[in-house]
This record gives C-alpha cells, sequence and structure tokens, in this order.
C-alpha cells in the first residue's frame, strides 16, 4: 500500500509516458464462497473490493453515519450493464462518507495517479502543448536524461505527426496516448523546426525519472543563497533533493530557501525523509488511525545541514507540503514565508483493483509537532506576504520569474534569510558548514 498525502485537484502537466504500477493490496471478499463465485467475472467484483477495502480502513468507524452494510447490500443488488455503470453507482456510495479525498479512479485516472506518485514514466520524456498561437502540438522541453533530449529535440520543436499520424487538432492527451507505450519499442515524430526542413526522428522508449526538485545557486547581495524548488512528493523526491543539498552545500551557501508553493502533496514517506534532511531531532509528525491509536513520528539525527532556511508556502501548498512545513515550523527550524496553506490533515492509502481501476481511501488524521490540527485551516506563515492579481499574472505568463527577485514572495524570503543568517554566530575559524555524507 502507498500512503498518500496529496490534494486531488490541483492541476498537472500532462506528460508522454506509460503506466508505473502502484503497490497492490489485497481484498478480501465477504463472507461465504456462494457471494465470491456469484461475483466472479462481473463488474460487481471490483465493486465490492472497493467496498470492502473501505470497511477495513476508513478513518472514521461510523462512516460519517452512514450504513455501510446497507451500502453493500445496495450496491450488490443492482444489475449493471457496463463497467462504467458498476463505477458511477460505486461513486455514488463513497460520496455518501462526504470526504472528497476518499474516491474511486477509473484505470485512467488511476494510471495518471500512479504515473505521478511514483515520479516516473515510460516513453520519450517530452512535456507537449498545444500552442495557442498556432493550435500546433509543442515541445514545451524535453526532460533531462530523457531519449528525446538524447535525440536533440529543443523546446518549441513542433511535433507534426506521430509514426505517420497527423497531429492536426490533436490534444495533448490523444498525442501522449500515440507516444507512450512499453520500454525498448520505437515511436516515430515529425518534427518541424524554425530554420530547418521538417525531419522523423525514431525514439526508442525508455524509463524516464521526473525531476521534482530544481535548484540553482543564487547570490543574492553578497550572500549565497541555495534555491531548491519542490513540486511534488514523488518516490524519487526525496533522493532528489538530497543531491540538491548536497551540490548546494558543496557550492558553500550560506542559507537555503525551500520552495512548496502549489506542491498538491505526494506520498507520506517522502515527507517523512526530507523532513529528516532538514532536522536533526524533534517530531516531525503524529498520526492517528480510527481505532485512535496515535503513532509519531521523529528525526533521527541525519540532518545535512544546520543552515539558516526559509521555506515558501501559499494556498495551494497542501498534505505532505503542509508535514514538512509543520515539522520546520513547529520545531524552529525555518521561517515560513507566504501565504496560508491549503489545510488537508488526512492520510490516505492507495489501492489497485483487480480490473486495472483504483481506489483512495482515508486512514488516518494527522498532526503537526505541537498537536495542532490544520485540517480546513492550514498553516499561517511566519511572515505574511500575498500576490496580487498582477503578481499572479506576471509569473504565471512568465515562470522564469519565479524565484528571482521579481518574484514578490523570494525577495522578501530572501530578506528574512539574510537577517538570520547576519544573527547567527560565525562557526569557530569563521568556516562554513560542510555536507554530511549520509551512508
Amino acid at each position: 500500500m502507498n500512503l498518500l498525502l496529496k490534494h486531488p485537484s490541483l492541476p498537472k502537466v500532462i506528460l508522454c509516458g506509460g503506466a508505473v504500477a502502484a503497490a497492490v493490496t489485497a481484498s478480501m471478499f465477504g463472507p461465504g464462497l456462494r457471494v465470491r463465485a456469484a461475483l466472479q467475472d462481473s463488474p460487481k467484483a471490483v465493486v465490492d473490493e472497493a467496498w470492502q477495502i473501505v470497511n477495513r480502513e476508513y478513518v472514521d468507524g461510523t462512516f460519517n453515519r452512514v450504513n455501510w452494510q446497507a451500502e453493500r447490500q445496495a450496491l450488490l443488488d443492482k444489475n449493471y450493464t457496463s463497467r462504467d455503470a458498476a463505477y458511477n453507482a460505486l461513486r455514488k456510495s463513497l460520496e455518501k462518507l462526504r470526504d472528497p479525498y476518499t474516491r474511486f479512479m477509473d484505470p485512467k485516472q488511476y494510471e495518471a495517479l500512479s504515473n505521478q506518485t511514483s515520479g516516473e514514466l515510460s516513453g520519450v520524456g517530452i512535456r507537449l502543448e498545444v500552442n495557442e498561437k498556432n493550435k500546433v502540438l509543442t515541445v514545451v522541453e524535453p526532460i533531462e536524461g530523457s531519449p528525446a533530449l538524447q535525440a536533440g529535440i529543443r523546446s518549441g520543436d513542433r511535433i507534426m505527426a506521430i509514426d505517420g499520424k497527423s497531429t492536426r487538432g490533436m490534444s495533448v492527451e490523444d498525442a501522449s496516448n500515440l507516444i507512450r507505450g512499453d520500454v525498448g519499442t520505437t515511436v516515430t515524430l515529425e518534427i518541424s523546426r524554425d530554420g530547418s526542413k521538417s525531419f522523423a526522428l525514431p525514439l526508442t522508449r525508455a524509463r524516464i525519472e521526473l525531476p521534482t526538485v530544481r535548484y540553482a545557486l543564487k547570490t543574492e547581495g553578497n550572500k549565497r543563497v541555495g534555491y531548491i524548488r519542490l513540486n511534488e512528493f514523488s518516490s524519487h523526491a526525496a533522493e532528489q533533493m538530497r543531491r540538491a543539498m548536497k551540490d548546494l552545500l558543496n557550492q558553500k551557501v550560506e542559507g537555503f530557501v525551500l520552495d512548496l508553493r502549489s506542491n498538491p502533496g505526494g506520498l507520506l514517506q517522502a515527507s517523512i525523509e526530507i523532513s529528516r534532511m532538514w532536522m536533526n531531532e524533534g517530531a516531525i509528525v503524529r498520526t492517528v488511525d480510527r481505532k485512535g491509536r496515535s503513532e509519531e513520528i521523529s528525526a533521527n539525527q541525519t540532518a545535512l545541514t544546520n543552515l539558516p532556511l526559509v521555506v515558501l508556502v501559499d494556498e495551494n501548498s497542501a498534505s505532505s507540503s503542509e508535514i514538512l512545513t509543520g515539522a520546520l515550523k513547529d520545531n524552529s527550524r525555518a521561517t515560513v514565508v507566504g501565504s496560508q496553506t491549503f489545510g488537508k490533515a488526512l492520510v490516505q492509502s492507495v489501492h489497485n483493483l483487480a480490473d486495472g481501476s483504483g481506489l483512495a481511501v482515508t486512514i488516518a488524521h494527522y498532526y503537526t509537532p505541537k498537536g495542532t490540527d490544520i485540517s480546513h485551516k492550514g498553516i499561517a506563515p511566519d511572515v505574511s506576504i500575498n500576490l496580487t492579481d498582477s503578481d499572479r499574472q506576471k509569473l504565471s505568463s512568465d515562470p522564469a520569474l519565479l524565484g528571482t527577485i521579481q518574484d514578490p514572495q523570494y525577495k522578501r524570503a530572501v530578506t528574512e534569510l539574510e537577517r538570520v543568517i547576519l544573527a547567527q554566530p560565525r562557526p569557530e575559524g569563521n568556516k562554513r558548514a560542510q555536507v554530511v555524507d549520509i551512508k
């Protein structure tokens, strides 16, 4: 089972890649062989599989005052003419729990979630969009280390055909479906580039690790600042964060700005591992399940640095982002700058169902180290600075301005970081802290 802390509705760029399997949790059918036999090879089998998982794991043992046993009987009494009809009936039952995070996903939706949380894809590694001006399918960027980048595909390249099929009027999703495929197979793209004749480019699909961490050394005034932007808590987020921190520490930064803005969350374990890279001691998070059992997770003396840290958040920083932010704030490890976070304090387990569909079910509530319930409230920053509509439009139209002095929240983060750096005593011998190699 994967433990997920993620806001499900925040938009994501469609990637050209195939599914990566998530962990599978076995499900048990109800009492008796007659029921099991009756459900075999029927849409009811998946419906009951999902019902059983909710019955076994859901955080509220009263099911929000819903007669969950009666819901099962009602679901099994119906005759479904298609899987879609069964899916819709299941969704209506889940809606009665009044929990938007306990949700059913059809196979395509589950595949998309699996791609996001795995941090991997099978494909050629390009981000696509339909150009607003000419309506042509266009490369936003090739992904680092991908077959597309190695083959010389560039940002702005136009995809005119995929395996001989014209992309005229084609959506990004339809193009992605044509480009994705099994590792080792080939797809041919017809590329049009300014100043040259269009050409055919065969690409061999591969497994690609998606970058969720971007970082840079920035000189702000006379300070060396390590800027790290974390987009999502995928299965590769922790190792990418570790590499970024070590590289910046080796470049002798004096402090860090960690940008969690618009980060919808992701895997619980990733948020714990990353918290431990910044904290040497102290509680990270406490979870409570349906039986009232409490588990506290703490730092474990494996921090990579104790240099000053400022965390950037906004109203779309959710779930795992809030666990990391809450841990750093409550332990006085970082100054939090930006706007109030989203306020999602629930943990979900994600299950792969028998027909390739999926189910996310809320299994626990979490609290910050100081015992704060952030549900529907979020985390208040230490330094509040909200973007104006003009600021949002400017940063949206030119994402390259994020993490620059043209970005008001980042600018204020740098000011706070400089203040903390100046307030700290110099290490003995005027030496800056060094990276710690964790084996």
